[in-house]
């Protein structure tokens, strides 16, 4: 198999992207996919594409791809004429698995500050601490609905300039 000629520059972005992602906890061959994913050109790409862009096994190719679908940040598209499986980025995929991560990270925050204040007591150092913690992500959690509202205004906004 010969090696794929690929853009130096575009191959170092996409692995810098790759890394801010593993560094946030995704696991790296999956954010080497998305990474992927979100440099290509071609509307869809196909595993084996993946595999030689990437110059990774199917098998691990194939690990990523399906934790990215599961997850709902890629999604398996048809492709006629093709006995290809085939692949993108989910249309807000980044968004919608982003912002239903940080809901459910808030809420358990909460939720475990609000226990940490009743089991320590709330007027003692930890207890105020942990009621300032408390405090904050309920803040910001009640925050949250009107900027993304603004956000999907705005973003929306962008999408009709461009068409």
């Amino acid at each position: 198999m010969t090696e794929p000629v690929i853009d130096p520059r575009l191959a170092d972005y996409r692995e810098r992207f790759a890394l801010v992602l593993t560094n946030f906890g995704m696991q790296r061959m999956v954010a080497r996919v998305y990474a992927a994913l979100m440099v290509a050109e071609s509307p869809t790409t196909t595993m084996p594409e993946l595999a030689e862009s990437l110059q990774a096994s199917a098998g691990a190719i194939s690990g990523a791809v399906k934790t990215l679908t599961t997850i709902g940040m890629v999604e398996r598209v048809p492709a006629p004429g093709s006995r290809r499986d085939h692949f993108r980025i989910a249309d807000n995929g980044w968004y919608d698995t982003v912002m239903h991560k940080y809901r459910v990270m808030a809420q358990e925050i909460i939720d475990l500050a609000g226990d940490g204040v009743e089991t320590v007591g709330e007027d003692s150092v930890a207890g105020h601490r942990l009621d300032e913690m408390r405090a904050f992500y309920a803040f910001i959690q009640s925050e949250m609905e009107e900027i993304l509202q603004h956000w999907e205004k705005a973003r929306d906004a962008r999408r009709a300039a461009r068409t």
